[in-house]
């Protein structure tokens, strides 16, 4: 008994000594291969592709996992693509996710390697342009895989890499994105023990990395009301029912839903209007008014209400002008809590701190944009987390915008936090 407890704590001794080790080939790794990656970054931002539509993104994500030795399944969810490398040593499966799909904008960037891609959206002529950071994403993810596959010895488990498409959504008529990726059996075969993703953020100071336990990004749906009337000559409005007059009061009246329905000292919450369409001239009534918006929470009992309320006040509105209102909610997408796991997160939060330094690892507020990373986030636990991209001299920009930009220092340091994290748990941390 005593050999035996003395050999485990020689084995002990000698894992606690090639740590530091592993961390710093880690970081040697990130360092060596840094340039390679961003200029994996540039190209796929030169080359954008939208939802469901990613094939040459994908092609080269296949590519160069197979190179790597990876074993590597292609389709997934249309164009997604999934890598497993297997280490040497026992241990847990840990999923590692990207999204790799561009938005439908049209880039104001003086870059060399800018995008000038154009394409048809939605039966309109647009450009294509990485203006969410998917693209850097793609190349952090392409670079871990380097690395860990060159350290398969020291792998303990299995590392399961998903390149996702459309995160932003699929176009009119498709499904897409990781509900699809889930549904097509992404988390099983092997059975995923754990989730790891990040996202850039051009607001935060490259260098940074932002968390939050529990509901970090709320969950968002879709809504379309159609508010249906009678029409009449702009003259005699006493003769129709004027959709026009009861939608607007149904905007007015869906904005007291937050303002006087949600516990704001719990939880936010956003109901918004985005769309409204009705009558095509002057002085016709028209018959109906199309509106569609968007609905933001971060707990289910929020999100039952809003709904609940949504569809008393459109439909009690309209019956007091005499029209009627038909409400469906959700309509087209339905994202679930992007939910971090509060133990995970405790346990990764030195990690992450190891990584990027203490004092740069920073707890966020709640944010009312919404992630479908969530859909993994159902079936395992997981941790979603921003990786600082401002440039420490410059202004912020804002995702989703034709400016938007991010400094490439944050490419390295998520590939450090990415596989820090997949060394810690499969440790045990």
């Amino acid at each position: 008994m005593r050999t035996i407890f003395f050999l485990f704590l020689i084995s002990v001794s000698i894992d606690l000594q090639a740590q530091p080790a592993i961390y710093r080939k880690i970081n040697d790794e990130a360092t060596s291969i840094e340039q390679k990656v961003i200029g994996w970054r540039r190209d796929l931002h030169a080359n954008p592709e939208l939802g469901n539509r990613e094939v040459r993104t994908a092609g080269i994500v296949a590519k160069h996992l197979r190179s790597l030795g990876i074993e590597v399944t292609t389709g997934v969810a249309k164009t997604g693509v999934v890598g497993i490398l297997k280490g040497a040593l026992p241990g847990p499966v840990i999923a590692l996710r990207a999204d790799m799909d561009a938005l439908p904008i049209t880039e104001r960037n003086d870059l060399t390697f800018a995008s000038k891609i154009k394409t048809s959206y939605n039966g309109s002529e647009t450009g294509v342009m990485h203006a969410c950071g998917h693209d850097a994403h793609t190349a952090i993810l392409m670079g871990v895989a380097e690395i860990l596959s060159g350290m398969r010895k020291d792998v303990k488990g299995t590392i399961k890499f998903i390149f996702q498409p459309a995160e932003e959504g699929a176009p009119l008529g498709e499904e897409g994105g990781a509900k699809v990726m889930v549904r097509e059996g992404v988390m099983t075969n092997p059975d995923v023990n754990v989730i790891f993703g990040l996202h850039t953020d051009a607001e935060m100071n490259v260098g940074e990395i932002g968390y939050k336990p529990g509901g970090f990004m709320a969950s968002a749906c879709d809504m379309k009301i159609t508010v249906s009337g009678k029409g009449a000559h702009g003259a005699f409005p006493w003769l129709g029912v004027d959709p026009i007059v009861t939608a607007a009061e149904i905007v007015t009246s869906l904005q007291t839903i937050v303002s006087r329905n949600v516990n704001l000292n719990q939880n936010p919450a956003v109901v918004t209007i985005g769309s409204i369409n009705g009558g095509n001239r002057f002085n016709v009534i028209p018959e109906k008014v199309e509106m569609t918006g968007t609905v933001r929470t971060f707990t289910t009992a929020d999100e039952k209400m809003i709904f609940d309320r949504i569809n008393l006040i459109a439909k009690n509105i309209a019956e007091a002008n005499g029209a009627t209102a038909e409400i469906l909610l959700p309509y087209t997408v339905h994202y679930p809590v992007t939910f971090n796991d509060s133990n995970l997160v405790i346990k990764s939060l030195p990690t992450l701190q190891r990584a990027a330094g203490a004092a740069n690892v920073k707890l966020m507020p709640g944010r009312t944009i919404s992630e479908d990373f969530s859909f993994y986030q159902e079936k395992v636990p997981g941790l979603f987390f921003f990786i600082g991209a401002k440039p420490l001299n410059k202004k912020p920009t804002s995702h989703h915008t034709a400016e938007f930009f991010l400094d490439e220092g944050c490419i390295k340091n998520g590939m450090i936090a990415m596989m820090n994290l997949v060394i810690d748990y499969e440790r045990g941390f």
